[in-house]
């Protein structure tokens, strides 16, 4: 068994805004687990840094204004094909993101106002019955929660 985990969350320079959001609490979580790191977007090849993006009215539309709900969707596309093969029972990924969040995403406005709701990626894990949590939550998460992960 294995857990994906957001790259940014493990020290990856892979934010939109050239940045990380390296989390110890997670890495120190993961450290005897196997994982699988992935960021949809850098595998899609989007620079690092790029335009902030969030979900207007169900479109990934980056802070100029412009659609880019296609890339993102590729993006997510090609991370669900790399890990197709996979036998992943728990992703970890980060806060808020249009692509990875979980439990909320920014609403559309670019003025850090918060909605609930899931990202691209985070949706398409949980449709394929794959448990999905917040890095937030991960001192929180309890095995007795996911009995398939009791084991690891």
């Amino acid at each position: 068994m294995k857990i994906l985990v957001s790259a940014c969350i493990m020290g990856v320079d892979c934010k939109y805004n050239g940045k990380n959001n390296k989390n110890l609490a997670v890495i120190n979580y993961l450290k005897d687990k196997e994982i699988i790191c992935i960021c949809p977007e850098q595998l899609a090849g989007m620079a690092t840094p790029r335009p902030c993006a969030e979900i207007v009215n169900g479109v990934v539309t980056d802070e100029n204004g412009n659609d880019v709900d296609l890339e993102y969707k590729r993006a997510v596309s090609m991370a669900l094909s790399q890990i197709q093969h996979e036998d992943i029972e728990l992703a970890i990924l980060q806060s808020r993101s249009p692509t990875c969040g979980v439990n909320q995403i920014y609403d559309g406005s670019f003025t850090g106002k918060l909605i609930s709701g899931m990202g691209l990626f985070a949706k398409a894990l949980k449709e394929r019955g794959i448990k999905v949590i917040d890095v937030e939550e991960v001192e929180n998460f309890n095995l007795l929660d996911c009995p398939q992960l009791q084991s690891i």
